[in-house]
């Protein structure tokens, strides 16, 4: 029996000539952008995405083509199907086909979700009260504060979603929300203009679009990765062997001499930069820099480390590892040898700390006692945070930010952003995945936002 998204008939109708040379317009508004500057295919979607999401894909632009009007006989794809063969439909497809063909995407943010069964909806874009959406397939995956562009319709007195739904990353969002304010008129608005029902039909292609764009720019390559030097990261472990007869007290009293090198124990020190650059600086926006600073603001270059017959240095960079080199070789002389020098790409460390991920999970630690003390450390660091600037709050810190109403908006944004990404770890019972943020949103008297 034909289940209520069953639109297996209207798209047998979709191979009449007419209607196929329509859906055409609305096929090349959705992809045509995409394809043009990849010289792709839409197969070669497939190939990038896979399968799966080049069907929902395909269902967001079909979606979008029964709700419009077109200057043929029937004018609309659904009027007319349903017309001449809604005879063959049952009472739940009818009133699914209607409601699609009144109805209009949107960007929603999800919340209080009950796996297999429902999910609030708050539309990020027509604004209002959250919606109770039944749903069964996504709420398993979804989590807490995810975003997805979807069709909210009514069916047989639920409301429930269309299928074409595309989760939407906040770099993805804010390329929406750009694009939107670009086509009303309003580039430089701070934020989205008040916006209709029927004006979002028409801009139904920017949603695919803009997820599209996003989806590609990730699956294509990992974006470029630098440390704050604006060199390419590639992790240096140069090692060399002492020579004979030398002791570690030898090396230490020689690597103490060496400029920048602040000693944290008995065999181990950190390279420092020679000038502090300044506590607590934002990184600029898009920006991926990854370095260690100390409290006084300096950098650390790198590490040196004694372990048994070798000083190791450690540097993420190719131009520091040679720096480094240069500087232990002139101060320790004969007393090392030729150094062994190992090379990592960001990728084979993320591969590294999975498979070391893996060996934690089959130590001895209780997973309630690991559990605490993740979120121990977490307490420790996010209380740290709300007096650091954040990139997300204009580099303000979140006690600053929320002195203003806007500020307070942002905080919540940022809140979410947290939530969300501690919930989406692979499994459920992490520690991360477990962590309550609910301290955060009351120390920082927002509260009231959390919906």
């Amino acid at each position: 029996m034909p289940t209520s998204h069953d639109l297996k008939g209207l798209m047998k109708f979709l191979a009449r000539d007419e209607w196929r040379s329509c859906f055409e317009e609305v096929f090349d508004d959705h992809f045509g952008p995409v394809l043009e500057a990849g010289d792709m295919e839409f197969e070669d979607l497939a190939e990038i995405l896979g399968d799966d999401w080049a069907m929902t894909l395909w269902g967001c632009a079909f979606e979008d083509f029964l709700t419009r009007n077109f200057d043929v006989a029937g004018g609309n794809i659904v009027d007319e199907y349903l017309k001449r063969r809604g005879w063959k439909e049952n009472a739940q497809t009818k009133a699914y086909m209607k409601a699609l063909r009144t109805s209009a995407i949107s960007l929603y943010e999800v919340s209080d979700i009950v796996p297999g069964k429902s999910l609030m909806a708050r539309d990020l874009i027509l604004g209002g009260e959250p919606i109770a959406v039944s749903e069964g397939t996504a709420t398993k995956t979804l989590q807490q504060w995810d975003r997805v562009a979807a069709r909210i319709v009514p069916v047989m007195g639920k409301k429930i979603f269309a299928g074409g739904l595309l989760p939407f990353t906040p770099q993805a969002s804010e390329a929406l929300f750009e694009g939107l304010k670009q086509i009303l008129g309003k580039k430089n608005a701070k934020k989205l203009p008040a916006i209709r029902d029927e004006d979002l039909q028409t801009v139904a292609p920017m949603f695919t679009l803009s997820w599209l764009f996003d989806a590609l720019d990730r699956a294509m390559e990992l974006p470029p990765m630098q440390n704050s030097d604006g060199d390419d990261l590639l992790f240096h472990d140069v090692r060399f062997p002492l020579a004979s007869g030398v002791t570690q007290k030898d090396i230490a009293s020689r690597v103490k001499a060496i400029p920048g090198m602040s000693q944290e124990n008995a065999k181990f020190w950190n390279w420092l930069e020679d000038k502090p650059k300044g506590r607590g600086q934002p990184k600029k926006s898009g920006e991926l820099s990854f370095d260690t600073t100390m409290n006084s603001g300096q950098r650390v270059l790198g590490n040196v480390e004694l372990n048994g017959r070798f000083l190791h240095l450690s540097a993420n960079s190719a131009a520091r590892a040679e720096k480094g080199t240069a500087l232990i070789r002139h101060a320790l002389g004969d007393f090392v040898r030729e150094p062994l020098t190992e090379i990592r790409t960001v990728e084979q460390m993320m591969a590294d700390r999975s498979a070391k991920d893996g060996e934690a999970l089959s130590s001895d630690v209780p997973p309630e006692i690991a559990e605490q003390l993740v979120h121990q450390l977490l307490d420790r660091q996010y209380r740290e945070t709300l007096d650091q600037p954040v990139g997300m709050l204009g580099n303000k810190t979140p006690r600053q930010a929320v002195k203003s109403s806007a500020g307070r908006q942002k905080v919540a944004e940022w809140l979410k952003y947290l939530e969300n990404q501690s919930a989406r770890q692979p499994d459920p019972t992490d520690p991360m995945a477990t962590y309550n943020f609910e301290w955060m949103w009351r120390e920082l008297g927002v509260h009231n936002l959390r919906q």
